[in-house]
């Protein structure tokens, strides 16, 4: 089932000011990215996308003042024809005469924002991709790693959240225990958070639940973080350890979105912690083009040159 966000939250979520039709604002917006009209201005109406939050600027308020008043009711009555969720209209103007009458016609709610255009605009995107976006939890725990998002996994007991206590105690933040948010904003993009109930806990066997946040400072913990990384963390099985000079990458999908997914054995005496840190940096420097094992080669490659 699609996801779907009131007219009435975006008013709270930005301060909205209700000038028509506050008796409708449960109407439901179904589209991420706002949409300012410029097609519709222009009559095309082959392709009209529905479920979009409509937003006009000062050019477009401009525009419509320009026009006689006969063709600006044209303009706007096309523009509502097939009712928008909302139309907002940036930079404080409210000095709408032509469009309440519209908006009231067909139940739209008219909202006014403080905020420029373009300002709005980028916040309202980001707010309504992150909302809509296709959305599973999963069973591990997230963290960011020198800025990057890992994806710890593994069953049940095998360390998952003593691991990320221990990075959180190296300086490294905890996004989520146990309930991992996964939101797919992008056939690349995948952003771990938590679910709001596990916000900025972490529970540890014998111990029980902790705030980091309260423990260790507000560095801690982050609400969310693009996830780079995939580490399965295991019970250690003899003679099942790689040993070669660079193990080919394998990829977990999650929401068809592949990420880079590595396994750590556990045995007493191994750092995991420090395992993980390195398999962050790794992965970051491959993101350069960087390779140990190319350089490796190079070095063997030139000393046999050499000889």
């Amino acid at each position: 089932m699609d996801k779907t966000i009131s007219v009435e939250r975006l008013v709270r979520v930005f301060k909205l000011k209700v000038l028509t039709e506050a008796n409708y604002l449960d109407r439901e917006v179904t589209r991420a990215n706002a949409r300012r009209p410029g097609l519709e201005f222009t009559k095309f109406m082959e392709y009209f996308p529905t479920g979009h939050v409509f937003v006009l600027g000062e050019n477009e308020i401009h525009y419509l003042k320009s026009l006689p008043e006969e063709e600006r009711d044209e303009q706007v009555a096309t523009l509502v024809k097939y009712g928008p969720p909302s139309i907002i209209v940036t930079d404080g103007r409210d000095d709408l005469e032509y469009l309440p009458k519209y908006c009231k016609r067909h139940h739209i709610p008219l909202l006014v924002t403080e905020d420029t255009n373009y300002e709005f605009i980028r916040k309202i995107d980001n707010f309504l991709i992150k909302e809509l976006a296709p959305e599973i939890a999963i069973h591990g725990v997230c963290v960011n790693v020198f800025g990057i998002g890992v994806l710890v996994r593994g069953a049940s007991g095998v360390g998952k959240s003593e691991t990320a206590h221990s990075l959180v105690g190296r300086g490294h933040r905890l996004v989520a225990d146990d309930i991992v948010v996964l939101k797919k904003l992008s056939p690349r993009t995948l952003l771990g958070t938590h679910n709001g109930t596990n916000k900025e806990l972490l529970s540890l066997r014998s111990i029980g639940l902790l705030n980091v946040v309260r423990m260790y400072g507000r560095s801690a913990f982050q609400d969310e973080s693009r996830i780079a990384l995939d580490i399965e963390l295991t019970k250690w099985k003899e003679d099942e350890l790689y040993n070669d000079l660079e193990v080919e990458t394998k990829y977990t999908e999650y929401l068809d979105v592949k990420i880079p997914s590595i396994e750590i054995q556990l045995k007493p005496g191994r750092d995991v912690v420090g395992l993980i840190e390195a398999a962050v940096n790794n992965w970051y420097l491959k993101q350069q083009g960087y390779s140990a094992k190319d350089e490796f080669i190079k070095r063997i490659e030139e000393e046999i040159d050499a000889e």
